[in-house]
């Protein structure tokens, strides 16, 4: 067996520097190691890569999954359908409990609504239905007054979204991005994974950290009752483990909205080509306009739950000044904890997706987290942004 793994795939002409980057990554990994990479610029595909299992292989998107989600609510948006500066109790009345009937959907989306989790923590099966997360956030007391700061809503988000979503439209999130999004444009980008798809996933492979490493997974920052603590279900009976929860079938079948979906970076790219760009004929589904609304900032600074620098958008994480500082302004975009990226970068056309097997340590612009965009996105995106600057 070779000590590293075969580079698969193809790039267009003048991407070849990102084979040569990728291949020169992998070269440096473990000999198990496992991984994607895809990217388009206005629409077309331009770098198409692996290593490990073949092309078609299914990862754990992790929060990644929620950059679906948004281009679900940004979409609805678009419509008409919802409106970003109605309350939340417009679309959801019994969201006004414990004194958060002030909040609007648009401060929601910016991380602002301060229900980052529950007092006594979720159980498994909680977290792989959205609705039931749902209800019970309902009456939970905040844990900042609304809108006045702002924090990272890692498991919940996406069902508070979803169920603003399901009370305008009748559908859920996996429902209309399955129909508007998925299908259309027969992307591997799946909330809710099918059970005759099972053998395409490839289960999450723990990591082995330092004994340092794994006491932050296990009690992150400020004890067990700290806000990172109840924002990563750490507090409660059943504390999450962040690197195998995808393993679970429920969670990929019921695809949650925060954690719980499952692509190829082929389906992670694909998403974000076809929000921005014409893709085989078919028009953008997001209007510059809205990609800009989206794209604008509207939460920047200290956030409270990863307790560092942050920045987002509506939902979407601000790309440029999270992550890549090499994309332009308006970059919209999620990360993954297991160390997936997807953003698309308007000012380029560029859509990028990664995902890789094993869950990355350390991640990126949390420290004091484990996930997020594994280090190796930053050489791998701005190879590729490069490349995209240069045809």
């Amino acid at each position: 067996m070779s000590q590293t793994q075969e580079i698969h795939g193809t790039v267009a002409d003048g991407y070849e520097p990102v084979r040569e980057e990728f291949a020169a990554f992998v070269a440096a990994q473990r000999p198990d190691y496992e991984g994607q990479l895809c990217a388009y610029v206005h629409g077309r595909p331009v770098v198409d890569l692996w290593a490990g299992a073949g092309r078609d292989a299914l990862y754990a998107a992790y929060s990644s999954t929620k950059g679906a989600a948004y281009l679900v609510v940004a979409l609805l948006v678009q419509d008409g359908t919802l409106e970003l500066d109605r309350k939340v109790t417009y679309y959801w009345p019994e969201f006004a409990a414990e004194g958060k009937g002030s909040l609007t959907l648009r401060e929601l989306l910016a991380q602002r609504a301060g229900v980052v989790g529950t007092d006594t923590g979720f159980t498994a099966a909680e977290l792989a239905d959205d609705r039931v997360i749902a209800e019970r956030l309902a009456d939970q007391r905040p844990f900042w007054r609304p809108g006045t700061a702002f924090g990272y809503h890692a498991l919940v988000i996406g069902a508070l979204a979803g169920e603003i979503v399901r009370r305008a439209t009748g559908r859920t999130i996996q429902e209309l991005h399955e129909e508007r999004v998925r299908v259309p444009y027969g992307l591997d980008f799946f909330l809710g994974l099918p059970a005759a798809l099972e053998p395409r996933f490839r289960s999450v492979r723990p990591m082995a950290p330092t004994p340092t490493q794994r006491a932050l997974l296990e009690e992150p920052p400020g004890g067990p009752h700290s806000l990172p603590s109840v924002a990563f279900n750490r507090q409660g009976a059943e504390p999450t483990g962040l690197e195998s929860l995808p393993n679970e079938r429920a969670v990929r079948a019921g695809g949650p909205a925060s954690v719980g979906g499952v692509a190829s970076a082929r389906g992670l790219a694909g998403l974000y080509a076809a929000a921005i760009s014409e893709v085989d004929g078919k028009a953008p589904l997001l209007k510059p306009d809205t990609v800009a609304e989206f794209g604008q900032l509207h939460s920047v600074g200290y956030d409270v739950v990863a307790r560092g620098h942050r920045s987002y958008g509506l939902g979407f994480q601000a790309t440029a000044d999270t992550w890549h500082p090499f994309l332009g302004a308006g970059a919209i975009g999620h990360s993954g904890e297991a160390g997936s990226q997807a953003f698309a970068d308007p000012a380029t056309g560029l859509a990028y997706g990664y995902t890789r097997r094993r869950f990355a340590f350390p991640g990126g612009a949390a420290p004091a987290f484990p996930g997020g965009a594994a280090t190796e996105n930053d050489r791998l995106a701005r190879a590729v942004h490069e490349a995209a600057l240069g045809g």
